[in-house]
């Protein structure tokens, strides 16, 4: 009896071995088959395809993604118009028409009016204060509630810096010299030089030569030094006004399809994430270390008139922001919420910069 019970013991343990080891084998089968499985996606953008700095952001981010991800997740990159056109990317991903986006928030002010925040504000955050709002001060989370009613989550996908002024065809010596301009300038920008009485046009990068050439537009900002040169502005406009005041912190963004991200395992959603990441500050490295070279090019080599806007024309600009802002936040709920949380940390980050890099570039 006590050796019978002995033996049922031993099957008993032997076939829980057995069992087990079958199901850490099917385990072991079903993590590989699940590894090997592999996804194909399209990413849409509101640049020229590979065009320095904004255009070559999503191709970074399409080459880490398939290095870490060992192939098993590839991103095709389209240009503007090569696809969808550049207004339309936030529409194409929304609808599942393609899996990802590269664009900029501004963009989308007439969907969504705070939308604008998480690109640029006038007299706003610099680059690196407000990738620390962004992922340590609440902005991404507010940002990702806003794109959710669409099915789309953004991530920060690059930031060019402070922003020049723009191109001009003629000179800027007073507010006055606003009135009736025709300016390409999306976003709040636009909505202040409005105020001023100029005439804010939206056009992708792609149009702003042609119309400047033709005389559609009298002035036009696109991004800075770098780009500017890559497009050849200083051909069909003399002026160049370094103030900034309109984009002081350009972030770019990366448009993911909602439902397309929960269909990837959870590593390859985290391999999304940390290149996306790894994007937005390789791409403030580059802004900061090619603009001041291209400057040089511009003025030195095509004579370039570099210009500064008068302190009138400052002074009437950030008056006319604060009235935006204040009408903005009285209309929209979601705007005043998210403007709520960014103002309140640029003050904490304009107080701490006064004691700290504000006096550092006086003495240095």
């Amino acid at each position: 009896m006590k050796k019978s019970r002995l033996k049922s013991f031993a099957l008993l343990v032997f076939t829980t071995v057995v069992l087990l080891g079958c199901g850490e084998k099917d385990k072991t089968i079903s993590t590989v088959a699940d590894k090997a499985e592999t996804f194909q996606w399209k990413l849409v953008t509101s640049w020229p395809k590979n065009f320095p700095g904004l255009g070559m952001a999503p191709e970074k981010f399409a080459q880490y993604v398939d290095e870490m991800s060992g192939g098993r997740l590839t991103v095709k990159v389209y240009g503007a118009g090569e696809l969808v056109p550049g207004f339309e990317v936030f529409d194409a991903v929304s609808q599942g028409t393609v899996q990802m986006g590269h664009s900029g928030a501004y963009y989308w002010k007439g969907k969504m009016p705070a939308a604008p925040i998480f690109s640029a504000i006038p007299f706003g955050m610099t680059a690196t204060e407000f990738n620390a709002w962004l992922h340590y001060g609440g902005g991404l989370a507010l940002w990702q509630e806003l794109y959710q009613p669409f099915g789309v989550v953004p991530m920060a996908g690059g930031n060019s810096g402070a922003q020049f002024a723009g191109w001009f065809k003629k000179e800027i010596n007073s507010i006055e010299d606003l009135k009736g301009l025709k300016m390409r300038i999306p976003g709040l920008g636009g909505e202040v030089l409005k105020r001023a009485g100029a005439i804010p046009v939206t056009l992708t990068g792609g149009e702003i030569f042609s119309s400047l050439q033709s005389g559609a537009i009298d002035a036009s900002e696109w991004v800075g030094p770098y780009n500017d040169l890559a497009f050849g502005f200083h051909q069909v406009a003399e002026y160049y006004y370094s103030s900034v005041w309109h984009e002081t912190g350009t972030t770019l963004e990366f448009l993911v399809n909602e439902k397309a991200l929960n269909a990837l395992p959870k590593d390859l959603q985290k391999i999304v994430e940390i290149a996306a990441r790894a994007v937005n500050e390789d791409t403030l490295d580059e802004y900061n270390a090619r603009n001041n070279n291209a400057l040089k090019d511009l003025v030195k080599k095509h004579q370039v008139k570099l210009r500064q806007f008068p302190p009138e024309v400052m002074q009437a600009l950030k008056g006319y922001t604060e009235e935006v802002l204040s009408e903005q936040a009285e209309n929209d709920e979601n705007f005043a919420k998210v403007w709520s949380s960014y103002s309140e940390f640029l003050q904490t980050m304009r107080e701490y910069n006064d004691l700290t890099l504000k006096e550092y570039y006086q003495n240095r």
